[in-house]
C-alpha cells in the first residue's frame, strides 16, 4: 500500500541525514570516499503530491578521513570552497512514480557552475511527521570545472549516495 506524503512545508534533519560521494582515483584501482558533515534543506510538498525544495551542502565539510586530501579539495583545483563555499541542488519537482520510487529533477551548482541534474530515489520511510529519500546516482566533476587530474589517476565521473530525512515544519 502506497502511504501519501502529507502537503506543506518540511525541513532536513541533518542529524539523521547524509549525503557521502565515492570517487575511484588510482586508474580505478581504489575509491575515496567522504561525507558531507555539513548539510541543509527544506522542501514544499503541494496538493498534487509534486515537490520542490533546496538542499544546501557546506563544500569545505566534505570528510574522508584524510586532513591532508580534505585540504586539497578545498582549494581552486577541485570545490573551491573559499569562493564557492556551497554546493546546492534545487529540486524543481520530485515527483512520485510508481509505489516508493521517487523521481527528482532540479539543478546542481558546484562551483557557481550550474547544469541540470535528474535521478530517481526511493521512499524508504513514509510517516505524516517524517520521510526518507535514499537515492544513489553519478555526476561528472568535469563539467562543473573540477578537472584536477595528476597523471589521470582520478575518474570524471563520482558517485553521491543520499539518505535525506526530512520531518514537517510546524504549521
Amino acid at each position: 500500500m502506497t502511504v501519501a506524503v502529507e502537503t506543506g512545508l518540511w525541513q532536513l534533519d541533518p542529524t539523521a541525514s547524509a549525503v557521502n560521494l565515492r570517487q575511484k582515483a588510482f586508474w580505478g584501482m581504489s575509491s575515496v570516499k567522504g561525507t558531507f558533515t555539513a548539510v541543509r534543506g527544506e522542501g514544499e510538498v503541494g496538493p498534487d503530491g509534486s515537490a520542490t525544495g533546496t538542499l544546501v551542502l557546506d563544500a569545505a565539510s566534505l570528510d574522508t578521513k584524510n586532513a591532508k586530501r580534505d585540504t586539497h579539495l578545498r582549494t581552486a583545483e577541485f570545490f573551491d570552497a573559499d569562493n564557492h563555499p556551497q554546493i546546492t541542488f534545487v529540486v524543481t519537482g520530485a515527483d512520485r512514480l510508481d509505489g516508493d520510487i521517487v523521481r527528482v529533477t532540479g539543478r546542481l551548482t558546484v562551483r557557481g557552475v550550474t547544469k541540470p541534474l535528474s535521478f530517481t530515489g526511493r521512499l524508504a520511510e513514509v510517516r505524516t511527521d517524517a520521510l526518507v529519500l535514499e537515492a544513489e546516482f553519478t555526476v561528472d566533476r568535469t563539467q562543473f570545472g573540477i578537472t584536477w587530474n595528476q597523471l589521470g589517476m582520478v575518474a570524471k565521473v563520482a558517485t553521491v549516495t543520499t539518505r535525506l530525512r526530512f520531518t514537517r515544519a510546524a504549521a
